[in-house]
């Protein structure tokens, strides 16, 4: 039997408003016995794959305070792929108390409200210090550069790849200092169970996953993303990232983690002069256009424009306070310095590059190492004699 079932679920509190971001499909219900089994092993990304079907659907939300009173019902319509996207505005002192979110789909199955889950609210208020990381070849070396690769990708645990032990240690560190955790990852939009469990044996936890949505690449009626989209990552990581940003307000300090494998310092480099507020949105939406890493349709400029704007609106409430910004890109090769187009120039002192050797790399270059000493001693051995 199929029942509604949350994919992916992200509600942030903050001084005005509740932000939600969700994903519902129809998944088959499980034993118990095999529920149980599956918990404690591994789970494989292509184990996911029936959630590429889209579905549309009706959420109820029923928000309580900390003595379980009711203080707001609402229903909302999902997208044509099963998508939410709303907020809640805390305009009366009633809803600055909600505590739980209590959440039910009310349309597959007429006068049944089927039980999705209760949810607390991640409480972004105050200073606001968040850390946002690509999580491909960032945090785990990950390849998809050919079908085997892909296959395997799909068919493997995430722990099979090797972990990037600096990039983890300086998430970690911010995480432990308050700032809150986000993730970016290209991959598909059912890697996110994997993926957050190996958050969790990484003692990542809170983070909001953003993931690719597949299902809009390949729709025929749609243009939010297109084919173009698969390889070329700039229009939707800069799209998480002000969705990130209109969800949390605009933050105090904000740290961004990503590689020199693609576009990343691109895309960052680009929200730092966003962040900053002094250039108008129609030129900065002209530059990013302009860049190799962005290839917009008509659409999707027009969503990214709109978005900006959005932004802009949010920056001049701050009254020019600044946003402090830090990027950490991890090498790709021995480069010490990066190449940037002269709009990024006065950001570029933003940038930290650092050797994210993988765990297979490290152990190598320290077997190396080992094997080196063992040589000069053996040298120093003959010498002597």
């Amino acid at each position: 039997m199929k029942r509604p079932h949350l994919v992916h679920f992200l509600a942030i509190k903050t001084d005005d408003t509740i932000a939600l971001k969700a994903s519902v499909t129809m998944r088959e219900t499980l034993l118990m016995d095999k529920v149980e089994v599956d918990l404690i092993k591994p789970r494989f990304p292509i184990q996911a794959y029936k959630l590429l079907n889209a579905y549309d659907f009706t959420m109820k939300i029923v928000c309580l305070d900390e003595n379980q009173n009711e203080v707001y019902v609402k229903s909302y319509e999902s997208d044509s792929y099963g998508n939410f996207y709303f907020k809640i505005p805390l305009s009366t002192e009633q809803r600055k108390k909600v505590h739980v979110l209590q959440i039910y789909e009310t349309r597959k199955t007429p006068g049944l409200e089927y039980h999705l889950g209760s949810f607390i609210p991640i409480n972004v208020e105050g200073p606001k210090k968040l850390v946002i990381c690509d999580f491909d070849k960032t945090l785990v070396d990950t390849r998809y550069s050919t079908t085997k690769e892909l296959y395997r990708s799909l068919t493997s645990p995430i722990e099979s790849f090797p972990k990037i032990p600096k990039s983890i240690e300086i998430l970690q560190n911010y995480t432990q200092k308050g700032f809150h955790p986000f993730i970016l990852s290209a991959s598909p939009h059912f890697y996110e169970d994997a993926m957050r469990d190996w958050l969790y044996q990484n003692k990542v936890y809170t983070a909001g996953i953003f993931l690719k949505d597949y299902r809009k690449i390949f729709s025929l009626f749609e243009d939010d993303l297109t084919t173009k989209d698969l390889k070329i990552q700039g229009l939707y990581k800069l799209n998480h990232l002000l969705d990130i940003l209109h969800m949390t307000s605009i933050p105090d300090e904000i740290v961004l983690m990503g590689d020199n494998f693609e576009s990343d310092p691109l895309i960052y480099l680009g929200l730092a002069r966003i962040l900053e507020g002094r250039t108008e949105p129609r030129k900065m939406w002209s530059i990013l256009k302009s860049l190799d890493a962005f290839q917009l349709t008509k659409k999707q400029e027009s969503q990214l424009l709109n978005k900006i704007y959005q932004l802009q609106s949010l920056i001049a409430q701050r009254q020019h306070r600044a946003v402090k910004v830090k990027i950490y890109i991890r090498k790709k090769a021995s480069e010490e310095e990066l190449i940037v187009p002269d709009e990024f120039l006065p950001y570029k002192h933003t940038i930290e590059l650092y050797e994210g050797l993988s765990e297979k790399s490290l152990l190598e270059k320290d077997t190396r190492s080992k094997q080196n000493d063992i040589a000069n001693a053996e040298n120093e051995s003959h010498s002597m004699k």
